[in-house]
């Protein structure tokens, strides 16, 4: 039987749900919990809310949107965390939650994992592809060098360059490395360097020379010193850059975000400056060869074009060469139109007899006079078409050699030209340049020669 003194201590559901939350919040201020995340979500609020489980059990979990912000990672179903909170109890529903306001990730760290989320979304978003990689310049007028203007980086890159290819133009574009501030300075360093490129108003700036390259370096250092060159800050102003960007981030095992949105990746900033700075030695070597190449190529290709010229020279036959050809064949047609005649005629006399044996036979007496006219007219006709034919042919053969006549060098002679050659090997001239004074020469007229000696030689035409 309940005692009176125990109904004095009746709760209202209220009351004791309040009263067990001052216990709990009293109780455990601040606790540390370990355990796997399910159900998270993240409303438009800002506010996330989630579970954390463990084989046995299963407690609720939120934490507002100024303590999200402030995560070195997203959270995601199946993460395994450890978080600082304090307990609290929901009153209306009567069931008890972690606050939480802090949490890192269990085994790896929090700029890990980070790193890695970070890398999986801009790789879905295309910011790696070799298909937006622009090609480093062979030559740039100007480097731009992204880095902290003390320390090993900027004296090596400097080294390295003065002795590849002394002379070359180095900007230095000093920036914090590692720390606050570090990558919205490396964002604004990019985003100047760009921008001085385009800008063409003043004369000032007329007279720089753009960049045309940017390198960005830094030496070696933990996860946390790379941070910078992690950020999805600076891995979007790499990638929104005109120009092309070598990243020089860390030691050769360290690997970055940057890395993966530049153009080239350098493992360290000495080869950055090997890859920038072609090796003037080299390319100086490289134009010998070429240029020996190509003086060896133009002389074999003058030495083709001599001997052809000379085989021109002895296919081509003289204007006597050709008249004579000419009339050859002239002589050739006529023997043929002759033959081809007197063949005709001899087939018209024989057509002639079969048709006299013929009449004979058939003793035509009335016909005979009529075609003995007949073939007399035909006689007559084929005799003057073939004295046409001949005179056709002899007067097109009269025309082709006045023609050929015309175009002879004895024509050209008479027409007040002559034909000069050296005495003493009959090289024949077609330059003052090819005689001394007092060389003998001989010219050639229309009607006669003559032997000069050259007195005075003019070499201007």
């Amino acid at each position: 039987m309940v005692e009176k003194q125990d109904l004095a201590h009746i709760y209202t559901v209220s009351s004791l749900t309040k009263e067990i939350k001052n216990l709990l919040e009293e109780r455990y201020p601040f606790v540390w919990v370990t355990g796997e995340i399910s159900n998270f979500a993240l409303p438009s609020s800002g506010h996330a809310y989630f579970s954390l489980k463990d084989a046995d059990s299963i407690i609720n979990g939120v934490m507002f949107r100024n303590q999200i912000k402030r995560l070195g990672f997203n959270p995601e179903n199946g993460m395994k965390i450890t978080a600082l909170g304090r307990i609290s109890l929901y009153e209306p529903r009567g069931s008890y939650q972690l606050i939480v306001e802090h949490m890192a990730p269990d085994g790896v760290g929090a700029l890990q994992v980070r790193f890695e989320q970070l890398k999986k979304q801009l790789a879905l978003e295309g910011l790696f592809d070799k298909a937006h990689k622009k090609p480093i310049p062979f030559l740039p007028s100007k480097i731009s060098i992204i880095t902290s203007p003390t320390g090993s980086v900027i004296r090596d890159i400097i080294q390295v360059t003065s002795r590849r290819f002394s002379g070359f133009h180095l900007e230095i574009a000093p920036v914090k490395v590692q720390g606050e501030f570090a990558e919205q300075e490396i964002k604004q360093a990019i985003e100047n360097i760009n921008l001085m490129a385009k800008q063409k108003e003043t004369s000032v700036i007329q007279k720089q020379k753009p960049s045309e390259l940017i390198i960005i370096a830094r030496g070696g250092g933990s996860l946390e010193d790379l941070s910078p060159f992690n950020s999805e800050t600076v891995a979007r102003a790499v990638f929104a850059s005109e120009i092309p960007v070598i990243s020089a981030v860390g030691h050769e095992t360290d690997f970055t975000i940057c890395d993966f949105v530049a153009d080239v990746r350098a493992p360290t900033p000495s080869a950055a400056a090997e890859i920038a700075v072609p090796e003037k030695r080299i390319l100086l070597n490289s134009v010998n060869v070429m240029q020996n190449r190509l003086i060896n190529t133009l002389q074999q290709r003058m030495l083709n074009l001599k001997k052809h010229l000379e085989d021109l020279k002895t296919r081509i036959k003289s204007p006597k060469v050709l008249i004579h050809d000419m009339q050859l064949r002239v002589d050739d047609l006529e023997q043929r139109l002759i033959h081809r005649m007197k063949w005709h005629i001899s087939g018209s006399r024989d057509q002639l007899g079969w048709l006299k044996s013929l009449l004979g036979t058939s003793n035509p007496q009335k016909k005979i006079p009529a075609l003995k006219d007949d073939i007399e007219h035909l006689t007559t006709r084929l005799n003057i078409a073939l004295k046409g034919k001949i005179s056709q042919h002899k007067a097109a053969l009269d025309s082709a050699t006045a023609n050929l006549e015309a175009l002879g060098p004895m024509a050209v002679l008479s027409r007040g030209y002559s034909i000069t050659r050296r005495c003493r090997d009959n090289h024949i001239l077609r330059s003052a340049s090819e005689v001394s004074n007092h060389d003998k020469v001989e010219i050639i007229l229309s009607k006669g020669t003559l032997v000069c000696e050259v007195s005075e030689n003019s070499k201007k035409i």
